[in-house]
């Protein structure tokens, strides 16, 4: 299967049974925007279950509305998440998104792709 889709906020595509999710650059999420952006994953999902590549490395801040919306509702149909993960922000954004709001699916930071594609076979 290869679809693609694009919004202002990310971009998302399934590659070897992977749906993997990139953040533009410099993307700051609250409600509205982690509400388009889990109704875009779930369109290009087409009603089934996948494991989630989540490139975070663009995202500059997210806000406490939209961690919480992502932990639950963004979990639908997701059967793990690795996110992928820069040195600085997007390290403490996703330490404090694990800690605090406990996704209801497996999950883990990254900083290499290839790990973080083993850990997703897994599952």
């Amino acid at each position: 299967m290869s679809v693609f889709r694009e919004n202002e906020y990310a971009t998302y595509h399934i590659q070897d049974d992977i749906l993997h999710v990139v953040y533009k650059f410099r993307t700051a999420i609250n409600l509205p925007i982690a509400i388009r952006i889990v109704e875009d994953r779930l369109a290009v999902q087409e009603g089934l279950a996948y494991r989630v590549l989540c490139d975070i490395r663009g995202v500059s801040q997210i806000n406490k509305a939209a961690r919480d919306y992502l932990a639950i509702e963004g979990s639908v149909l997701v059967l793990a998440t690795a996110f992928i993960i820069g040195p600085t922000v997007t390290k403490a954004l996703s330490d404090f998104y694990l800690q605090i709001n406990k996704p209801p699916v497996p999950s883990k930071t990254f900083t290499d792709l290839e790990a973080a594609k083993t850990y997703l076979r897994e599952f």
